[in-house]
């Protein structure tokens, strides 16, 4: 049976704190029916076994069962610290999920993607505290669910949904008050990082960072705090420290530790530890800078699923062997595409030198009910996500899916809108890819165009900066109507989709019509990376994809995640002359 026993969010550690993956019991409720039954109390049994965080469409939760089943509840026992207060986490629960502590209801979050907490110190007891989980998982298209189908079948590019709880689950301990939240962004050009600390219970009077670099503390600073949100900034030391040697890049992707504690009367109530690369991404005119130098991604597309767990990553050793497979394939980044993945692949990434895209799971039908959902949802996620080093793009809408008329409906280009300026609101720092494929907005850092030719024969005449206002890459306008493009740096973020002939059947299909044999697979991916490299206006490529995911076979690895060609010609292909 798959285990997830490790602590659950690598990138702010507190050192107490307690696993609640494993055996849960657990109920399926199509009748809705659980209140009435007395779920919610915690005394009543539930009838089946499930691995958390394995959800019960895949084979590692125990169950494997794809049918629709809309509400599920879960319970489970524990034994709590009660010397010190107790934060409930989930890094992940699909979709409304309500939580009760010895049967009082202790939290209602909605969102499938997001993590979230919760204090429930409040709610346990000296003896074994009984903790149950309901939740409900709509089949409905305003709900962000990514790849996820909504018919409850796979078909086209949709695949069995993940329903209820799908990462990791577990309690952190801490003193008085601890931090409910952070932002930590670096400052490269000025050597210094600064963000924002919010307090839980506002009990903190003071905190302190404590940076280092290896085994040497670089800065300390203690200040006093304004309430539950505080802002602080950190000068690191002079800007002539930012060389080589500290500065995160992919080829040398080196990290600061950084320590955040929380004082009330000067005694230490909370600790956590994370940490951060010092590096700057940025757009200069038409090109893309990393730490004020030229930048060319090289990145593939990641949809994160896995046969025997789905969306769930099976170990963490997983998550790192598939970003090293990446990497020796000669990608230098990812385009996570339709999920916010589990945090170890933004851990594993930071620390292996490898780019990330982070792209909103999308909605199905635009209406007022959709545009909230997706924004708050996007919100959350952003929250995290921009803590991470290695993210250096976002992507709040992806092929106008949830604003399928974009292209003209001025309500749904102002909702895109809408989501760029909310997206710099809360984070200024990195690029941002607007409606990713086409139909984009005015307001976008970058151009992503999205084509499935079969070559490359016209790629270098067709995607010219004085024609992009009126092409129509795979059928759809480039940019929306009234919108026009004005300078921005130009990515191929989705191309190829190249299927081998012999799995493109049964129902099994490719972007591309498939290859005969291997050879006919390394001279056609070759001709589509060469016409790409011969546009030097494109800054960068995203190849669809890294595996094969359920009917869709076009993945240089397949389902098992393992390599269906060799990974040295690959790689050739994918560098060429870079």
């Amino acid at each position: 049976m798959l285990k997830r026993n490790e602590y659950p969010r690598p990138q702010f550690q507190r050192e107490e704190w307690l696993s609640l993956n494993g055996e849960w019991e657990f109920a399926y409720d199509d009748q809705d029916e659980g209140m009435i039954k007395g779920y919610d109390t915690g005394k009543v049994s539930l009838p089946l076994k499930i691995n958390v965080p394995f959800t019960y469409q895949y084979e590692a939760s125990g169950i494997g069962d794809t049918a629709c089943h809309e509400r599920v509840w879960y319970k489970r026992t524990f034994k709590a610290n009660l010397n010190k207060r107790a934060l409930l986490c989930f890094n992940g629960c699909d979709y409304v999920t309500d939580i009760w502590i010895n049967g009082k209801h202790a939290l209602t979050h909605t969102g499938g993607f997001a993590p979230f907490s919760v204090d429930i110190t409040d709610y346990l007891s000296e003896k074994e505290n009984v903790l149950v989980v309901r939740c409900y998982d709509p089949f409905d298209p305003t709900v962000p669910r990514g790849k996820q189908s909504w018919t409850g079948e796979k078909y086209g590019c949709w695949y069995i949904p993940n329903t209820g709880i799908w990462q990791s689950v577990w309690i952190d301990y801490f003193g008085e008050d601890c931090i409910g939240e952070y932002r930590l962004i670096p400052d490269y050009d000025r050597c210094s990082i600064s963000g924002e600390i919010v307090t839980l219970r506002n009990k903190a009077d003071e905190a302190e960072i404590e940076i280092t670099f290896g085994k040497e503390v670089v800065k300390k600073s203690r200040f006093n705090l304004d309430g539950k949100h505080t802002r602080y900034s950190v000068r690191l030391m002079e800007q002539n420290f930012v060389d080589a040697n500290f500065a995160w890049t992919p080829q040398h992707p080196v990290l600061f530790n950084a320590v955040f504690r929380l004082y009330r009367c000067g005694k230490c109530i909370d600790e956590a530890r994370t940490r951060f690369g010092l590096r700057k991404i940025s757009a200069d005119g038409n090109k893309i800078s990393l730490n004020n130098a030229p930048l060319y991604q090289r990145l593939i597309l990641d949809q994160g699923y896995w046969k025997e767990s789905g969306l769930t990553p099976p170990s963490t050793d997983a998550i790192r062997k598939d970003i090293e497979l990446a990497m020796a394939m000669g990608f230098n980044g990812a385009r996570k595409h339709q999920k916010f993945e589990d945090p170890y692949f933004y851990y594993y990434a930071e620390e292996l030198g490898f780019l990330t895209w982070c792209e909103m799971p999308s909605a199905y039908n635009f209406c007022a009910e959709e545009m909230k959902r997706v924004s708050e949802e996007w919100s959350e996620i952003m929250l995290t996500a921009r803590n991470f080093t290695s993210v250096v793009c976002y992507v709040p809408l992806n092929e106008s899916w949830g604003v399928r008329n974009i292209v003209a409906d001025k309500d749904q280009l102002n909702f895109a809108r809408s989501l760029y300026y909310a997206t710099k609101a809360l984070d200024n720092s990195r690029l941002i890819s607007t409606n990713d494929g086409w139909e984009s907005p005015d307001t976008t850092d970058i151009l992503g165009i999205h084509d499935y030719a079969y070559d490359s024969s016209e790629f270098q005449n067709k995607y010219r900066a004085d024609r992009y206002d009126g092409l129509y890459p795979q059928g759809r306008r480039l940019m929306a109507y009234g919108c026009n493009y004005s300078g921005q740096p130009v990515l191929f973020t989705e191309f190829g989709g190249i299927a081998m002939k012999s799995e493109a059947e049964h129902g099994n299909w490719g972007y591309n019509d498939g290859a005969v044999d291997q050879e006919e697979f390394y001279s056609r991916y070759g001709n589509l990376i060469r016409g790409i490299y011969a546009n030097k206006e494109f800054q960068g490529f995203c190849y669809t994809q890294l595996t094969d995911v359920q009917q869709e076979v076009n993945g240089l690895l397949n389902a098992e995640h393992k390599p269906k060609f060799d990974i040295e010609t690959i790689k050739d292909l994918t560098i060429q002359n870079q």
